[in-house]
């Protein structure tokens, strides 16, 4: 696999220390004069811009949470003229207020230039066709992997989200050896191929980069066997970029975070007291090139862990290991706690099922109950009930090893969960508090 900007994705980790003090140094200056609530924050915490001389006075500084950036909505975080800001996306919440993300034309080459290390890093090159499936408008998956195409060289085909038939279509045509989109739409194309008569041998579809959504290890070995790919996961949120904060390499041992651009912390989310490297905690970066928005120690509420060491692949950039997931959305059953990925992960241990599946969490009876409500593949629907049955039994035994709690599990028919071309909503909590 290919390098974009070999020099810095293979810098001496001493390096690149000194360049993240230096540049951090500049951006807690420029977001103390410019952002109001930056100076508040730091003169609440007496900490001023002259007390912070390098990267290791990080934790002098306070942290930023998305409710700061809502409460400061639409520009209250923007530290360039508005004049020159160039591109504004945002994401969805659920107070009904955007989280805004504001970007200087400074922004949006780096940016441009991350995501083509990204997809250098997994075998494109400037003879690539990129197929962007993400969905493009505020959200900034589609125009982030189309920016990163560009700058890479390659061409990149915006085609977005929905309209499976016609992504099915131009997967053919065009030939296009890497799919950007959600880890669960890229299933959902490869179980439609059949539908239109299309082998995933008629595809040039060598690796495909996903994100936007938590996936596990058992997903993506699906998705490289149904589509023929390799499959590499990505990351980034819209606060802080966008897609291309983080990338696996061919090793996929890790995302490396482009350390010249942010600066990675893990604490506990619950003393907020930093942990040590390998000690699985909440994500909190900091930007320190970013003009637009700089963000200063933003919690990402992500749960993993980070590799310092040098990766096999030569990049010495540290590496994040997969979201394990949220801790604001983290489900505390019975005293336990429960993410989403660890049903998922259990769940494809069964080869009868589908990986399509719904969490319902309620209350019976003052109890926390949880129900898996999971398609079956056509086989075990037209086989006995006998069969069926055995087959509830093992996921429920799967999971409730991974979990250490019981379940119920429920199995439907194929094709009965709704099919996410964005990203899949996975749970439903219904309990009342």
């Amino acid at each position: 696999m290919g390098y974009f900007q070999k020099d810095i994705e293979t810098m001496p980790r001493e390096q690149i220390r000194q360049l993240q003090s230096e540049r951090l140094v500049q951006t807690v200056k420029r977001v103390y004069d410019s952002v109001e609530c930056y100076r508040k924050k730091m003169d609440e915490a007496g900490v001023k811009p002259e007390d912070i001389k390098g990267i290791e006075d990080i934790t002098k500084l306070p942290f930023t949470v998305k409710h700061d950036l809502r409460e400061n909505y639409p520009f209250g975080f923007v530290s360039a003229d508005m004049s020159e800001i160039t591109r504004i996306h945002a994401s969805s919440g659920t107070t009904g207020k955007l989280t805004v993300a504001a970007y200087t034309k400074h922004d949006i080459d780096i940016w441009s230039d991350l995501f083509a290390r990204c997809l250098a890093m997994v075998g494109a090159d400037k003879n690539s066709k990129v197929h962007v499936a993400y969905g493009y408008g505020l959200f900034t998956g589609g125009l982030g992997a189309h920016y990163g195409a560009e700058r890479l060289g390659a061409a990149a085909i915006p085609v977005s989200s929905g309209n499976t038939a016609r992504q099915i279509s131009l997967l053919k045509d065009f030939q296009s050896d890497i799919i950007c989109c959600t880890p669960s739409y890229a299933i959902y194309i490869a179980d439609e191929l059949s539908k239109f008569g299309v082998d995933k041998s008629e595809l040039g579809l060598k690796a495909g980069v996903f994100g936007a959504e938590p996936w596990s290890e058992e997903m993506r070995k699906q998705i490289e066997e149904k589509l023929g790919i390799k499959a590499y996961d990505i990351y980034g949120l819209s606060e802080i970029m966008g897609p291309g904060v983080s990338m696996e390499c061919e090793a996929q041992n890790g995302k490396h975070i482009w350390e010249d651009h942010f600066i990675a912390e893990i604490i506990d989310p619950n003393t907020l007291e930093p942990l040590d490297y390998g000690q699985v905690g909440e994500l909190v970066l900091t930007t320190i090139t970013k003009e637009g928005m700089p963000l200063i120690r933003y919690r990402t509420r992500d749960l993993c862990s980070l590799i310092p060491e040098k990766c096999s692949c030569g990049r010495t950039h540290v590496r994040m290991t997969r979201v394990l997931g949220r801790s604001d959305d983290m489900l505390i059953i019975r005293g336990v706690n429960v993410f989403p990925s660890q049903i998922e992960s259990a769940l494809l241990n069964v080869p009868e099922l589908l990986p399509f599946y719904h969490i319902n969490v309620d209350r019976r009876n003052m109890m926390d109950m949880i129900e898996v409500q999971i398609e079956m593949t056509e086989e075990l629907f037209k086989a006995e009930n006998e069969v069926r049955l055995a087959v509830k039994a093992l996921s429920e035994k799967e999971i409730n090893s991974s979990l250490g709690i019981s379940v119920i599990v429920t199995l439907l028919a194929p094709n009965s969960l709704p099919r996410s071309e964005g990203k899949a909503k996975r749970v439903t909590d219904n309990r009342k508090y």
